[in-house]
């Protein structure tokens, strides 16, 4: 059943347990800020969902965002002198998003549809395996990737389904690929796309010393926020 969300387009993919700290100053998000601290939208969610290189969502309406997104869970809210917002939000639900709607509120409205996971694979000694060897080619990454003060272990208690997301958020994989694992429904195959990952970025990493960029770093921005 379709249901209706703000919808905040980003250069970025959030998943499920990943958390997503936002600078907030154009005044349509700034009143959705103020709408998710009143109570005006419930349970203090908001969908964030990537924009396809090369468009926006402003001129090319849903054409120019990905099929799916997550809603942003928010958590921590600092208002600044001049109106502007520093927000901490963390990943929650993932939905397909099926239609915009630009005309209801000054900011994007979505209808969407929610899209649970499906069962793990294999039993419980495959999902202990697979963390355990996702855990091992993130730590591979981030002792490659930055100095070692730079990251910390993820949480032992971090559920396996939402584990690939909070790794990812953690390294820089292509957007590409983050929404490859954000539309991935099995968990169990989630698990094993992002050890790939790690262990790809990680052989780049030490055969180039250089970790890969958007096209959208060296473009104009499509939108102040």
């Amino acid at each position: 059943m379709a249901e209706t969300v703000p919808v905040f387009p980003l250069g970025t993919v959030l998943m499920p347990g990943a958390m997503l700290p936002l600078h907030i100053f154009e005044p349509r998000y700034r009143q959705l800020t103020i709408d998710l601290v009143t109570g005006a939208v419930p349970d203090k969610e908001f969908g964030v969902v990537a924009v396809r290189e090369g468009w926006t969502p402003d001129d090319d309406g849903v054409h120019g965002l990905h099929p799916v997104g997550c809603t942003a869970s928010l958590r921590d809210v600092r208002r600044l002198p001049d109106g502007r917002f520093d927000i901490v939000t963390r990943g929650a639900r993932r939905f397909r998003l099926l239609e915009l709607d630009t005309e209801s509120k000054p900011y994007l409205m979505g209808s969407v549809e929610f899209l649970p996971d499906g069962e793990f694979e294999g039993g419980d000694d495959l999902t202990s395996m697979l963390t355990s060897a996702a855990r091992d080619a993130h730590r591979r990454y981030c002792a490659t990737a930055w100095k070692n003060d730079d990251w910390v272990e993820p949480d032992a208690e971090i559920p396996a389904a939402e584990l690939p997301g909070v790794l990812a958020a953690d390294c820089l994989l292509p957007l590409s690929d983050r929404q490859r694992l954000l539309e991935q429904v099995s968990p169990t195959e989630r698990l094993r796309a992002v050890r790939l990952l790690l262990a790809r970025e990680t052989g780049l990493l030490t055969h180039l010393r250089a970790v890969p960029a958007p096209i959208t770093t060296y473009a104009v921005e499509h939108s102040a926020n």
